[in-house]
């Protein structure tokens, strides 16, 4: 039996698709969540939120649900990022 792994990174990159720079550290930091709302992301970023204070020292957790699970960031809260050192975004079902 073959299995067949496909690579579904696209060949190009562009200046939009780079990763930004890596935090030297999280403590002292300010890190957004940006949840779609479903009931999934709900215990899933509550325990990220306490990891990221108790683990990495991280001094706030910011947590803003999309007012559509579907669609991209409302815009204050798009804003909003501009002023978190990071920033995770997740789905949950």
């Amino acid at each position: 039996m073959t299995i067949q792994i496909l690579d579904p990174t696209p060949e190009l990159k562009t200046a939009a698709g780079l990763s930004a720079p890596r935090l030297d550290t999280l403590r002292g930091k300010t890190v957004g969540l940006v949840s779609n709302g479903k009931e999934g992301s709900k215990g899933f970023f509550a325990h990220l939120d306490g990891m990221l204070r108790e683990e990495f020292g991280v001094a706030e957790v910011v947590t803003r649900v999309k007012s559509n699970y579907s669609a991209p960031a409302d815009a204050p809260i798009v804003a909003e990022m501009r002023r978190w050192d990071a920033v995770v975004s997740g789905i949950g079902d």
